[in-house]
């Protein structure tokens, strides 16, 4: 008897999450970068980490930030500054690939070069399973090499 009402309520269950999963993507802002966009470096922020494990350490369920790139744009940098092993795993037009601190940059991970116009789902994990405060910084101003 217990089994037949759960699978009753099984189609009604799934519906919920399926809202309550829509209603929390729809919470994630979209940021729209265009050519010499201001201020630069636009700082954004939040809470690195998440339950949901990947190839990227731990992330949360939804994206931490979205942004849309308006046209290409032939250099674009995203840094992450976060305590504990931040990672940043972009989800856009190219495909899903993940980008980890290393000593040279300090455990920072950074990304930069060409970016194609399209949405780009940001997730900023943490291979140390922990959570912390993070600031992503987003530039078209090229680094001085070392």
């Amino acid at each position: 008897m217990k089994t037949s009402t759960l699978i009753k309520f099984a189609p009604i269950v799934l519906a919920l999450s399926l809202i309550f999963t829509s209603i929390q993507l729809a919470k994630a802002d979209v940021i729209q970068l265009e050519r010499d966009f201001q201020p630069d470096p636009l700082t954004l922020s939040g809470t690195s980490g998440g339950f949901e494990k990947s190839n990227c350490g731990n992330i949360g369920a939804t994206p931490s930030q979205v942004i849309e790139v308006a046209e290409s744009l032939p250099y674009l940098r995203l840094s992450v500054e976060s305590k504990g092993k931040p990672t940043l795993l972009i989800d856009g037009p190219e495909g899903r690939f993940c980008v980890l601190g290393d000593s040279y940059s300090q455990d920072k991970p950074e990304i930069s070069g060409y970016w194609q116009a399209g949405k780009y789902s940001l997730y900023i994990g943490d291979l140390s399973k922990q959570q912390h405060s993070y600031t992503l910084l987003i530039s078209q101003q090229k680094m001085p090499q070392k």
